[in-house]
């Protein structure tokens, strides 16, 4: 079997490659809680939030494909098979059945918060083992950011 050369050093190749494939898992994860919501939403804000859950799926879905094929530039098989996947996927999601408006928003709100934390962790990460990978991943988290934004913005005011 042929094996793909990278362009970094051993050691920055094992801290990009993890930063990747934890963005990867958490991307197909985060369309695949955006795809659930968005078929089982119900509220009066409906239309409104469908909607935007199908920007928060294609912006998972593209950066997931991006995420994959610059690990795959750098010699670095990307594993998006869904026991690899289910495994490792710890970003909360919506409950089973119908699920509110409201919950909808808190859900995607969390996700997308604990989503941008960790790629947060990986921007630092890799900032010295491959700045390029780093600029992928500081514009997913612009991306991620704003999309927690316009959720965010969906139950205010705030019932406390």
């Amino acid at each position: 079997m042929t094996v793909m050369k990278s362009t970094l050093p051993e050691d920055a190749r094992k801290v990009t490659g993890d930063a990747l494939q934890s963005t990867l898992v958490d991307l197909v994860g985060l369309s695949l809680i955006g795809k659930q919501a968005h078929w089982n939403l119900v509220g009066p804000r409906f239309r409104s939030i469908h909607l935007q859950l199908d920007e928060v799926v294609t912006a998972a879905r593209d950066f997931s494909d991006t995420v994959a094929e610059r690990a795959a530039a750098l010699g670095l098989p990307p594993d998006g098979r869904p026991e690899t996947i289910a495994s490792a996927f710890t970003l909360p999601g919506p409950k089973d059945g119908w699920v509110r408006d409201t919950e909808v928003v808190g859900v995607m709100v969390e996700s997308l918060e604990a989503a941008i934390t960790r790629l947060r962790e990986r921007i630092e990460a890799t900032e010295k083992a491959d700045p390029v990978t780093q600029d992928l991943l500081i514009a997913i988290t612009a991306e991620l950011e704003k999309q927690r934004w316009m959720f965010d913005a969906e139950n205010w005011p705030k019932d406390s």
